[in-house]
């Protein structure tokens, strides 16, 4: 039996990875995504077949990967495929559900509320089973799996700060979407000399991961994209975290053990797609697992510094993510 893991980069990828990790295990597997510093590093232990970036609403791009599915059926004799999104999905969970592969999606926990656009579509795909990974969606067609945060928990673990302040801010992968607006107010704010220097009277240290977004006249040193395990150290080692309000970002800091501030990318200044980010900020903070920032350009020292008091630990028994068998209706085991 053979397991096929599919997903896009960024948050889609980061929830597979370990959701991969709380199902059932087959002999065999094979991923399939897109290559970047990211997923080069997080699969590198992988089997792995790399495809062309299906962007958003990309119909041609979801068309032209479907002989590819084909060739994977054939060759790697696929039983079980699995994917949390985005656009990727399309290509390969309808031709090999209509074939007899048995086919799972699992909404991103990004969506708290309501499916996305892949997701609406996947719903109709007879034989596709489809996840949501809160328990109160109305729509009777998605099952209710667990959720990817479900493995971490607040903790009151306060925090001293060394010689050094050291900040991480991190706006995820996106390859569409700049998120200047929360990159221009924070240049200032964590400056030499500025005003997170002045309230501890140390220097600050920040790792600035920009992804697409310009930062041209901000006087700052970007790194657009790492690889997942050099960001994820960096995390583990800040004394505050800055991030937008994307799922992979939260896996990552939630890993790290920290809890972050989070942005909301909006829709009306061109940063998302969507505003699911307020849905999914306002979870994490129901969680006790994030802080949401309302207006960036309203951050303050001391807003910074009140994150020190709070952590982030993980679960010795993360509960398994229950997948269900599409002709009996029992959970796979």
């Amino acid at each position: 039996m053979t397991t096929l893991f599919v997903a896009t980069t960024g948050g889609h990828l980061a929830q597979l990875d370990q959701l991969s990790r709380r199902i059932p295990v087959d002999p065999d597997s094979v991923w399939v995504t897109h290559a970047n510093e990211q997923s080069t590093s997080l699969l590198a232990d992988r089997d792995v077949e790399y495809v062309p970036y299906i962007g958003f609403h990309d119909i041609p791009g979801v068309l032209k990967a479907v002989p590819h599915a084909h060739r994977l059926l054939r060759e790697r004799k696929i039983t079980r495929a699995v994917s949390t999104g985005s656009a990727i999905a399309l290509a390969y969970l309808p031709y090999l559900a209509a074939r007899g592969v048995e086919c799972h999606y699992i909404e991103s926990a990004a969506r708290v509320s309501a499916p996305s656009a892949t997701g609406k579509v996947l719903r109709r795909v007879p034989l596709v089973r489809t996840y949501a990974q809160y328990p109160h969606w109305p729509d009777d067609g998605w099952l209710y799996g667990g959720s990817s945060f479900d493995i971490y928990l607040p903790a009151e673990q306060p925090r001293e700060l060394g010689d050094t302040v050291r900040v991480v801010v991190t706006v995820g992968t996106a390859a569409e979407f700049p998120f200047r607006r929360l990159i221009e107010p924070l240049a200032p704010l964590l400056a030499e000399d500025g005003p997170l220097s002045k309230a501890t009277e140390r220097p600050v240290e920040v790792l600035w991961q920009t992804g697409c977004t310009p930062v041209d006249g901000l006087g700052i040193e970007p790194r657009p994209f790492m690889p997942a395990a050099e960001l994820d150290a960096a995390l583990a080692n800040a004394d505050i975290v800055i991030a937008h309000a994307g799922t992979g970002s939260a896996l990552a800091v939630l890993a790290g053990g920290r809890k972050p501030l989070m942005a909301l990318r909006l829709e009306r200044y061109g940063e998302a797609g969507d505003d699911h980010q307020k849905d999914l900020a306002a979870e994490l903070s129901r969680r006790g697992l994030a802080t949401t920032i309302a207006d960036p350009a309203e951050l303050t020292a001391d807003d910074l510094l009140a994150t020190l008091s709070d952590s982030v630990v993980k679960t010795d028994n993360p509960p398994p993510f229950r997948l269900v068998d599409g002709r009996t209706g029992a959970v796979l085991r």
